[in-house]
């Protein structure tokens, strides 16, 4: 493809920055510096989406996305990961993009590459979602948390304030559609660290009013954004644990996840080591290797997904060693 046009396609194809603005989307403001960073977060995704719609192929993409700081470089490749995806889903582009990312350097950044892909099945049409059968089967369920997060960014009013859910979500897989709801759940979660400005107490408060039965997905969600963006300091961090209460575990769970999803990419940072101390009683290596200690390693027996069998698996080590 001439590089004429794949400039053009990015140029079409790549929303404005305008559109991660605060003030823009409505989202709290909480200081300056809280402000920055979570515009910053916003332009380094899209970014690496542009980076994926003017790429050649994966590879060179990869060029330029190794090139953004430290701290957003997740961020440009899970918007790489989404440009992938719509890539995939658009007439006459051909299919295999996101595969042959993820067999490259894309491997490393799996989960943010995985959530990507959500925020583009939120874009396409529903005979263009990506094919999430050829996913991996225990992370596939990311997906559906970057669909979340997507939904409660962009559409706030419905997700957020008024606590929609979708009685009966079509998750192309086969595997327990059931508990889609609740995997969008932690990706709203997520989105309600931005929609609150990193304002801990005002982010536990939109969680809160949601129904109870929601919470615990929530607040994992918020968890892990805490951790992976940051933005919060130690009080704050403190006061959002001790708010969780009963789901203090499950915060913890979403850290820890956090915490392995920067280091396997090779970008921790102080504010996730910050983070996993106050939220998990330990350091990032810790409670990453916790991840890892307790994943499982195929099919488990029971009702719920190997993911959420994971999930709790961590949540109650956690709770044993760290003290959550």
């Amino acid at each position: 493809m001439p590089s004429a046009w794949r400039t053009l396609r990015r140029r079409v194809l790549t929303p404005s920055t305008s559109e991660t603005l605060l003030e823009k989307r409505g989202f709290h403001r909480k200081s300056p510096d809280a402000q920055h960073l979570l515009e910053s977060v916003g332009g380094r995704f899209l970014e690496g989406y542009a980076y994926a719609m003017e790429a050649r192929d994966p590879a060179a993409a990869e060029l330029r996305l190794e090139g953004v700081p430290v701290p957003f470089r997740g961020f440009a490749y899970e918007g790489a990961g989404m440009g992938f995806a719509v890539l995939d889903g658009l007439p006459l582009s051909g299919r295999g993009s996101v595969g042959r990312f993820l067999a490259g350097r894309g491997a490393d950044h799996v989960y943010m590459v995985y959530v990507g892909i959500g925020w583009a099945m939120a874009r396409l049409p529903r005979f263009r979602w990506p094919d999430v059968d050829g996913l991996d089967p225990l992370l596939r369920w990311l997906v559906l948390d970057g669909y979340g997060f997507h939904q409660a960014y962009f559409r706030t009013a419905r997700y957020v304030h008024e606590q929609y859910r979708e009685p009966a979500f079509p998750w192309p897989a086969g595997d327990t559609p059931s508990y889609a709801g609740r995997a969008i759940d932690q990706g709203i979660g997520r989105a309600l660290w931005f929609v609150g400005g990193t304002d801990a107490d005002l982010v536990a408060t939109m969680i809160e009013k949601f129904p109870e039965s929601r919470w615990s997905d929530l607040y994992s969600g918020a968890g892990l954004a805490a951790t992976y963006a940051g933005g919060a300091d130690e009080a704050e961090l403190r006061a959002f644990r001790d708010r969780a209460g009963p789901h203090r575990a499950i915060v913890a769970q979403g850290s820890a996840f956090a915490a392995e999803a920067r280091l396997r990419a090779g970008l921790l940072v102080p504010h996730t080591e910050l983070a996993t101390r106050v939220l998990c009683g330990m350091g990032p290596e810790e409670a990453a290797r916790v991840t890892r200690d307790v994943r499982p390693a195929g099919p488990v027996p029971g009702a719920l997904p190997a993911y959420e069998v994971w999930r709790r698996a961590v949540a109650d080590r956690l709770a044993n060693d760290g003290g959550c």
